[in-house]
């Protein structure tokens, strides 16, 4: 009599949808046609299930695995700084937002404009402090202009130059803002055992200017690089000075042609595709981590406070190194407690759904897919296929079963001791 209320609410929370699942399972899309095990075939022949499949394979190895180790890390180390309980805190935060508002905050932090993704704002702030920033992105020849294509983004001039005869290399589509607090272009003149020229924006505000001339009030390119190539060889260069003029020995640079490389009008570094089909896995696994890092810090440290601290003092008494006392004292006492936390978190990845729905955008859904995002694809998505999503969910139950048993037979063991 007692028993009867929770047996009646475990019977249609989840008997009744199990042995549901597994009939409905057995039937074809309409749920008229018995077709066996067919839908498990069709499982393993359809390619989105079966990258689901070997992402959730990635999700049961590497996001447990990870999120267990940083919380041994955290909960080792906050044993020794002063402000423990206060990082603790910090570190378990996440755990109070849901999976929903982790994913809308994380689609934001992998957002591909520097300007809005904290992850690219970093990374492009990494790039660009230790690399050489790009003169004048986007900039190229002006039509009808003695420089032809060179491959790869660079251009060449089509006569060879000589030293007395200045070099007029003008360009276009250069950016405003690249040019704003630029000084006025100034027409290079000829100097003693010197190939001069000048880079300059050849246009001005307002219409008039004479294409190919260096006209009153147009830009100079300051940075740009020159280079002299004589038979693909690169002889001499130079860089262009705040007024747009450059100079190149004539003893080298006399008779070869000038090369604007590709270098001064690459594309700025826009950061990485953190969302895109190679990394989005990856991605999502750090937004689990960030989260779930906190819950095995929780149980590792209550762990922790258990092991008896005379073993601890012991070891070091006889010599033994704090690495020496973490990997042969610390780990094995804490070992019941990182296999709890480590089970528990297979289980919780197995069905992971919500954090890869929101954070994964639709160009890369398929190659974030997982089970259980496949099973509401095929039972609610465009192509309803019930038969189908009934036969991924007994998959799928499969799969956490032998992890729910490993777990019940250690806590057995555990209760006998």
């Amino acid at each position: 009599m007692f028993l009867l209320p929770a047996l009646v609410l475990l019977g249609a929370l989840v008997v009744y949808p199990i042995g549901f699942s597994v009939y409905r399972s057995l039937f074809d899309a309409s749920g008229n046609g018995f077709v066996g095990l067919g839908n498990y075939g069709a499982m393993f022949s359809d390619e989105a299930i079966v990258t689901a499949l070997r992402n959730n394979v990635v999700w049961v190895v590497v996001a447990p695995t990870v999120s267990t180790a940083l919380g041994l890390i955290f909960a080792v180390l906050t044993e020794r700084i002063r402000w423990g309980t206060a990082f603790k805190l910090v570190v378990f935060m996440p755990m109070a937002i849901s999976m929903l508002a982790a994913g809308i905050i994380f689609r934001l932090v992998y957002d591909r404009d520097p300007g809005r993704g904290v992850a690219n704002a970093v990374s492009v702030g990494v790039h660009d402090t230790f690399a050489e920033p790009v003169p004048f992105p986007g900039a190229k020849p002006r039509p009808r202009a003695d420089l032809r294509p060179s491959g790869g983004g660079g251009f060449t001039t089509r006569s060879v130059v000589r030293a007395g005869s200045p070099v007029l290399l003008p360009l276009v589509a250069a950016a405003q803002d690249d040019v704003r607090g630029a000084r006025v272009a100034v027409a290079a003149g000829p100097r003693p055992g010197k190939v001069t020229g000048t880079v300059w924006l050849d246009f001005t505000r307002g219409g008039g200017g004479r294409p190919g001339v260096v006209d009153r009030g147009e830009k100079a390119l300051a940075g740009v690089v020159v280079e002299a190539v004589r038979g693909g060889v690169v002889v001499a260069s130079a860089r262009t000075a705040a007024d747009g003029s450059f100079g190149l020995p004539a003893g080298r640079a006399e008779g070869a042609r000038l090369r604007l490389p590709a270098a001064n009008f690459a594309a700025p570094y826009g950061g990485v595709d953190w969302l895109g089909p190679a990394l989005v896995t990856p991605a999502i696994i750090g937004a689990y981590v960030w989260m779930w890092a906190g819950f095995a810090m929780v149980l590792i440290a209550a762990g922790l406070a258990g092991v008896p601290r005379e073993l601890l003092e012991a070891a070091r008494v006889d010599g033994a190194g704090e690495w020496q006392v973490f990997r042969r004292i610390t780990v094995p006492l804490l070992a019941p407690v990182l296999v709890v936390v480590l089970v528990t978190l297979m289980i919780n990845v197995l069905k992971i759904f919500d954090l890869v729905y929101i954070i994964a955008p639709g160009s890369s859904l398929r190659s974030a897919n997982v089970l259980a995002l496949q099973l509401f694809q095929s039972s609610f998505g465009t192509d309803v296929d019930e038969g189908l999503g009934s036969a991924i969910a007994v998959f799928l139950l499969l799969l956490v079963m032998p992890v729910m048993i490993v777990n019940l037979r250690r806590v057995r063991k555990e209760r006998r001791r």
